[in-house]
């Protein structure tokens, strides 16, 4: 496929990286120059370098990020000409028709090259496949870049209305993708290019389910088992750190002694306004002893004569204590945030409410092996009599 070497060379595809959703691809030519809001580059001074290097721009604003192309990273980053296929469709078509390494597969509908070479990286050397484009300067595009890329000798491509003139090949194929506006014309095309000693697979990639419902009455038509229809969607998450959660019982024990220090503060406050009013009624009401103590006090009432003794040590209040006086005038939850924070941190994730990446309807088929003794619609054969 692409270059293997350790260093980039002029001449070789790379990709580069400028952020999360721009990617670019270039092909290294000394004497160019690469262009973009992080700067500029000459290409002659990417040579040597090893790919994965992160280089300056030549005014120091700017870098970017010098990458080997991979399927995935080419799906991100290949010309448009067709709608293409993602990732998440990618993974689920090759798991779900068993393509594997050495598998020999059909695709119809080049388009952009995008399943091409995720296709060419899975079967190796040892497979092949086979893809056809109906559009000739797609078709022509497509066939420079798997030569650009090295993949000449992996894959056959072939400018063709798959659904007039059929496949090019017989009884060969392991599984075959339809990518066509009408695939149910092309599925008995599909039928005989197909193997017929093993179980082999199908899908169709329809946009629309009214394609779906008429290219499942051909698959039926032909034969066709296990027809199922799937349709692939992302629902990203979002990861992020998080401190280690603190265990309950250490909440509750902290909120319970909150709670108790604000019990404290309010009985030592009711105490405080309490003497405060005892000493004014005393003050109103009687005078200091010969000593200047205040531990007897004479208070009028109905009875001038009466007196009421009020002992001194009733008016003294306990000692208070020791608590910070900064922490009873605070929340349990703002005491709470003062404690230290864990220094581990966990991953936790978040699920968005946005559900994204319809692109298509998946419909997947299998044919089954012709039983010994019999012929392509499933007759018994006869042998002719002899003279």
């Amino acid at each position: 496929m692409w270059s293997t070497a350790r260093e980039i060379a002029a001449g070789d595809t790379v990709i580069v990286w400028l952020t999360r959703d721009v990617i670019q691809h270039l092909i290294v030519t000394p004497g160019k120059n690469f262009n973009s809001k992080f700067g500029n580059y000459r290409h002659s001074d990417l040579v040597g370098m090893p790919y994965g290097s992160k280089v300056g721009s030549r005014t120091g604003k700017g870098f970017i990020h010098v990458l080997r192309p991979t399927p995935e990273l080419w799906t991100m980053a290949l010309p448009h000409r067709t709608q293409i296929l993602y990732l998440a469709d990618i993974a689920f078509i090759t798991s779900y028709l068993n393509i594997t390494r050495g598998s020999r597969v059909i695709e119809a509908g080049t388009g952009s090259g995008s399943f091409s070479h995720s296709l060419i990286r899975t079967v190796g050397p040892a497979g092949h496949l086979w893809t056809y484009e109906f559009h000739e300067v797609r078709a022509n595009k497509a066939r420079e870049e798997f030569t650009r890329h090295g993949m000449s000798d992996v894959v056959t491509l072939t400018h063709r209305n798959v659904c007039k003139d059929g496949f090019t090949v017989t009884d060969m194929a392991d599984a075959v993708f339809l990518d066509l506006p009408a695939p149910w014309e092309a599925v008995e095309h599909a039928k005989v290019a197909l193997r017929k000693d093993r179980i082999t697979r199908i899908c169709c990639f329809s946009p629309c389910m009214e394609q779906v419902l008429r290219t499942v009455g051909a698959l039926n038509d032909a034969g066709f088992i296990e027809i199922t229809m799937y349709e692939t969607l992302l629902r990203p998450h979002d990861v992020s750190q998080a401190p280690t959660l603190v265990p309950i019982t250490e909440i509750s024990e902290k909120l319970k002694k909150a709670e108790q220090k604000r019990e404290e503060k309010r009985l030592r406050q009711i105490a405080a306004n309490n003497k405060r009013k005892r000493e004014t009624e005393l003050e109103q009401m009687g005078e200091p002893d010969l000593d200047g103590s205040l531990g007897v006090k004479r208070a009028k009432t109905e009875n001038e004569d009466a007196m009421i003794t009020i002992p001194e040590d009733e008016i003294q209040l306990s000692e208070e204590p020791n608590l910070p006086r900064d922490s009873l005038d605070r929340s349990p939850l703002e005491i709470h945030a003062d404690s230290p924070i864990p220094a581990n941190k966990i991953s936790v994730s978040k699920v968005l409410s946005e559900v994204r990446g319809h692109t298509s309807y998946l419909t997947f088929a299998c044919l089954l092996p012709h039983a010994p003794g019999t012929n392509a619609t499933g007759s018994i054969a006869v042998e002719p009599d002899g003279p």
